[in-house]
């Protein structure tokens, strides 16, 4: 078991003080919006000040012989705590197949991995899971045609703005929600959005699906006053998650976090194509190539009991994803056939293995190698990642 420190980013969305009271300390007035517990080269976890990727390269037996297989000495796992104060920006992760097509095509352009109209800052997917650590809201994928032209039905918009809808009465599927995601994005005037603003006040106080298409309407223009991508945030599924809840984001799945304070696991990579609700450079050619724009209906991951823990049932090889509420009574950490780094976010742990205890505090996180059995107790939640494989 070896101590991990990680690396805090401080994005502009991010909370001034959420990350801070989970770790125990005093906030610096700047906004801290993740907190990296992995190897990834932007920003590496360090164990005694030696960075994580550089550790894991000289120990490959640290790693396991079926993670080495699949991903050689790059760990695939990364790990973060979230601090959402406002919306994100409308953005997806790409496959692994385009993630190394799109690295090998920028790359040769001779883009340097930091140009602002960069995509592609590694060749890795990005699939990923969020588990609640409070309330959380978020926006993913897009809901049917039919039911976003019956919600701006309810609102009462104009003929104007049913001009804008009209693929999406007159086609089905993903080819009706690429023609409006698409046109919007096109769009140089705001006088839709201020018709929907406009619309929304009347009823945010419902509790009703129109109600919350308001809400979000009006929450959004808060933060990016009269954007035309507000539109197409409207066109997706609005989900709020309750404390313990997770959301799997395959990717090329389009999403917003909203609001909320959560752990991600996710493959390790930054790839992030955006698609709205941002100052930043996007590439809608790109974006249109990436995205999945079929409807689905999304709902909280599943998950099961593995053997004192609750396991997210998440498909991908790159990572696997687990929560414990440790008490008295010790439980073994899931996974001894990886490499796992385990987190606590309150309460207090004390992890054994082989007659050697380790004491961990809310924002405490180890390095687990290959093959050590440990186990926990205390009075804490921690969760646990590990490679998927």
């Amino acid at each position: 078991m070896l101590k991990l420190t990680g690396q805090i980013r401080d994005y502009a969305w991010g909370s001034l003080t959420a990350i801070p009271e989970l770790m125990g300390n005093q906030p610096t007035d700047e906004p801290q919006a993740e907190y990296w517990l992995g190897a990834h080269p932007l920003a590496p976890a360090t164990i005694d000040g030696v960075d994580l990727n550089l550790v894991l390269h000289d120990h490959p037996d640290w790693v396991g012989d079926r993670t080495y297989r699949a991903f050689g000495d790059r760990f695939p796992v990364l790990l973060k705590i979230l601090a959402a104060e406002h919306p994100l920006s409308l953005q997806a992760h790409p496959t692994r197949e385009q993630a190394e097509e799109g690295f090998a095509r920028e790359t040769a352009a001779g883009l340097e991995l930091d140009a602002p109209e960069r995509i592609y800052r590694d060749d890795w997917p990005k699939p990923e899971v969020l588990i609640a650590l409070t309330d959380f809201d978020l926006l993913c994928g897009f809901r049917s045609p039919s039911a976003t032209v019956e919600l701006f039905t309810k609102l009462g918009v104009s003929e104007k703005f049913n001009s804008v809808l009209s693929p999406l009465r007159q086609r089905k599927g993903a080819a009706a929600i690429e023609e409006v995601f698409l046109d919007i994005l096109s769009q140089e005037h705001p006088d839709h959005v201020d018709e929907i603003i406009r619309l929304a006040t009347g009823f945010a106080d419902e509790d009703s699906e129109v109600g919350l298409l308001s809400r979000t309407a009006l929450e959004l223009n808060h933060y990016f006053p009269h954007h035309p991508s507000i539109l197409a945030a409207l066109m997706m599924n609005r989900i709020h998650l309750k404390v313990g809840e997770g959301i799997y984001l395959p990717t090329r799945t389009l999403h917003s976090y909203i609001s909320g304070v959560g752990i991600e696991v996710m493959a390790c990579s930054d790839n992030v194509l955006r698609g709205g609700l941002t100052a930043k450079y996007i590439n809608v050619d790109e974006l249109i190539r990436v995205v999945d724009f079929t409807p689905s209906a999304v709902g909280p991951v599943d998950t099961e009991d593995d053997k004192g823990f609750t396991r997210y049932l998440t498909p991908t090889p790159e990572f696997a994803a687990w929560r414990g509420e440790l008490t008295s009574k010790p439980i073994t950490l899931p996974r001894t056939a990886s490499c796992r780094i385990a987190l606590v976010v309150d309460g207090e742990a004390q992890l054994r293995r082989d007659g050697t205890k380790l004491d961990l505090g809310p924002g405490e996180a180890v390095l687990i190698p290959y093959g050590h059995e440990v186990k926990a107790a205390g009075s804490a939640t921690i969760f646990v990642a590990s490679p998927g494989v």
